[in-house]
Formats: C-alpha cells, structure tokens, sequence
C-alpha cells in the first residue's frame, strides 16, 4: 500500500501560544510550524551547570572563556 505524506500544518501564533500553555515539552515557533526543541528539563539544567563550574574552575587563569549556549563567536 502506498500513502501520501500529508502537508504540514501551519499554525497561528495565537494556536501556538495556547498549545505552548499546556506543552510538557520545549518548542518554538517559526514561521507556522512548530518545532521541537531538546533540552529543557530541571535535570539538563543541573548537568549543564555542574559541567559549566567544572569547566570554569579548570580554565581559571588560562587565556580562554567558556560559554554556556547561545554565544555567536
């Protein structure tokens, strides 16, 4: 049997925003769609944070800087 892929569903902002409320997962919106995203939870906080101090404290007085996420070099 074959089957179709159907077309992916565009959302309104204000669909997203009121599913976003009730979500048990992170997710962004663009352009229409709604994507997954990973990370998130308390304890890939706690891992992320402890290996960020581990990291900082090996690099003290090193000529080098360590960054958590999101940093644009």
């Amino acid at each position: 049997m074959i089957t179709q892929a159907s077309e992916p569903r565009t959302y309104t902002v204000e669909e997203y925003l009121e599913l976003e409320l009730a979500a048990e997962t992170r997710s962004e919106y663009r352009n229409g769609a709604i994507i997954p995203m990973t990370g998130g939870t308390p304890d890939h906080n706690d891992i992320a944070s402890n290996l960020m101090v581990a990291l900082k404290l090996a690099l003290r007085g090193k000529p080098y800087r360590a960054f958590i996420t999101d940093q644009r070099l």
